[in-house]
């Protein structure tokens, strides 16, 4: 049976249209898909501490409980088949929240080590796919902002293992209902020709 990891990154919860959208995806990879659903806003991650940043760069052994964290969030993307983010925009780039989940993924010897000047990933790659939502306009003739976000998480998922990164772009959300309808019916028919949502339509509407 396949695993799904759905980090969900937005404030505004189940009432964000990229999370419903990625709960839609996480539905459609298998009907009996199991779906860890790790909401970073709801359930905050703390904030890294000084005994594992020591523990992290090899100085002291570590039973601190952020270490343990660590190791529980690896262990979740590595039992996982695909990996799904829904993320909004901050300020040009990944939220606190998914950047904190990232703090704690990205390890030395854990995740990816250094050879040769390089570093390598130790995860296998999966299937990730993030549905990237912001209220203005970053791709296209409309544009008006600047995206640092997709190319930074692409480089980051990269240093662990994961390569095979799709974006689902959510863009003008903040012109209205019908801009959020019309994003998310161009989305939808992305999506249908994609082989791993392929099997069923998705829904004209939210959930």
């Amino acid at each position: 049976m396949p695993r799904v990891l759905l980090l969900e990154c937005s404030p505004n919860d189940l009432a964000s249209p990229g999370g419903q959208l990625a709960r839609e995806m996480a539905r459609r990879i298998h009907p009996k898909a199991e779906v860890i659903v790790r909401n970073l806003v709801r359930e905050p991650l703390p904030p890294l501490c000084a005994d594992y940043a020591q523990a992290v760069v090899g100085k002291s052994d570590c039973a601190d409980e952020h270490f343990t964290l660590s190791e529980q969030l690896i262990g979740e993307l590595e039992s996982s088949h695909y990996l799904l983010i829904s993320t909004p925009m901050h300020n040009y780039m990944v939220p606190a929240a998914l950047k904190l989940w990232l703090d704690y993924v990205v390890r030395i010897d854990r995740s990816f080590r250094i050879e040769d000047g390089q570093r390598i990933g130790l995860l296998e790659d999966r299937p990730t796919f993030v549905v990237l939502s912001s209220g203005g306009h970053y791709l296209g003739a409309r544009t008006k902002q600047m995206d640092f976000l997709s190319p930074y998480l692409r480089h980051v998922l990269g240093i662990v293992g994961l390569h095979h990164v799709e974006y689902i772009h959510l863009q003008g959300l903040a012109d209205g209902e019908e801009a959020v309808a019309a994003a998310l019916q161009q989305a939808r028919e992305r999506l249908s020709f994609n082989p791993v949502f392929a099997p069923e339509p998705f829904p004209d509407v939210l959930l």
